[in-house]
C-alpha cells in the first residue's frame, strides 16, 4: 500500500475529507478499497441532503460484500460524483483522485480535529489485523 496522501484528513471508518475553504470533497480510502474488492455499487446522497459527522451517508457495494459509508464531516452535500456512481470500478483504480464521492459545504470545521493525519491513518492501519 502506497502512504496515505497528506493533503487531508482520515477516519477509522476508512473515509478520507480534502478541505477547500468551507468545500471539503469526501472519499474511501486506499486501504478501504483493498479490503472491498471491486466496488460494484455506490449509494449516496442527493444534493441538497445534509450528512453527520461520523453518520451514515451511503452504501458501498463490492463483489464480497456491502458497507455502509459514514462521513467524516458534517454538512450539506453540493454535488455527488456521478462519474463514480455510473462507473462504480473508479473507487477501486483512483479512490484519492477521481473516484471520490461527495463534496459538502462544511457546517463545523472544528470536527476535522476529530479526524487523523495521513501518518497517524496509515498506523492505524498497518495495526488491523491481515
Amino acid at each position: 500500500m502506497a502512504a496515505s496522501p497528506d493533503d487531508r484528513k482520515y477516519s477509522k471508518e476508512h473515509e478520507w475529507v480534502r478541505v477547500n475553504g468551507d468545500t471539503a470533497r469526501i472519499g474511501i480510502t486506499d486501504y478501504a478499497q483493498d479490503q472491498l474488492g471491486d466496488v460494484v455499487y455506490i449509494d449516496l446522497p442527493e444534493a441538497g441532503a445534509t450528512v453527520g459527522q461520523f453518520e451514515k451517508m451511503g452504501e458501498i457495494e463490492s463483489v464480497k460484500a456491502v458497507s455502509d459509508l459514514f462521513s467524516p464531516v458534517s454538512g450539506e452535500v453540493l454535488r455527488v460524483n456521478d462519474t463514480a456512481v455510473d462507473k462504480p470500478e473508479l473507487v477501486n483504480s483512483d479512490p484519492h483522485g477521481d473516484g471520490w464521492l461527495l463534496e459538502v459545504r462544511l457546517t463545523s470545521p472544528a470536527e476535522l480535529d476529530a479526524l487523523m493525519t495521513a501518518a497517524a491513518y496509515d498506523a492505524f492501519t498497518a495495526a488491523q489485523p491481515a
